[in-house]
């Protein structure tokens, strides 16, 4: 998508960078603050990590099942669908 702006602050995932980001993907949904961004992959940080397996009403500010990974998350990004400010 080609798009005319001026704008120095980052757009996309690069925006996200330390805040928290709800990533919809091909298989499964990840959510935890952004911490990393590459060519390839993003990174989730260990401590709020999470992989969510039921998200009730989407309006609902918490996720009805999201469980912690314990660990960082590395998401491919060519899995992405989409993404959102995390809840």
């Amino acid at each position: 998508m080609k798009k005319i702006i001026d704008c120095d602050e980052p757009e996309g995932l690069l925006s996200f960078l330390g805040e928290p980001v709800t990533l919809y993907c091909l298989n499964y949904i990840y959510s935890g603050t952004l911490v990393g961004v590459n060519d390839t992959c993003v990174k989730l940080d260990g401590k709020d990590a999470c992989i969510v397996y039921e998200t009730g009403p989407l309006t609902d500010k918490q996720f009805k099942d999201a469980q912690k990974c314990g660990r960082d998350r590395y998401v491919m990004l060519g899995t992405i669908e989409s993404f959102e400010a995390g809840k």
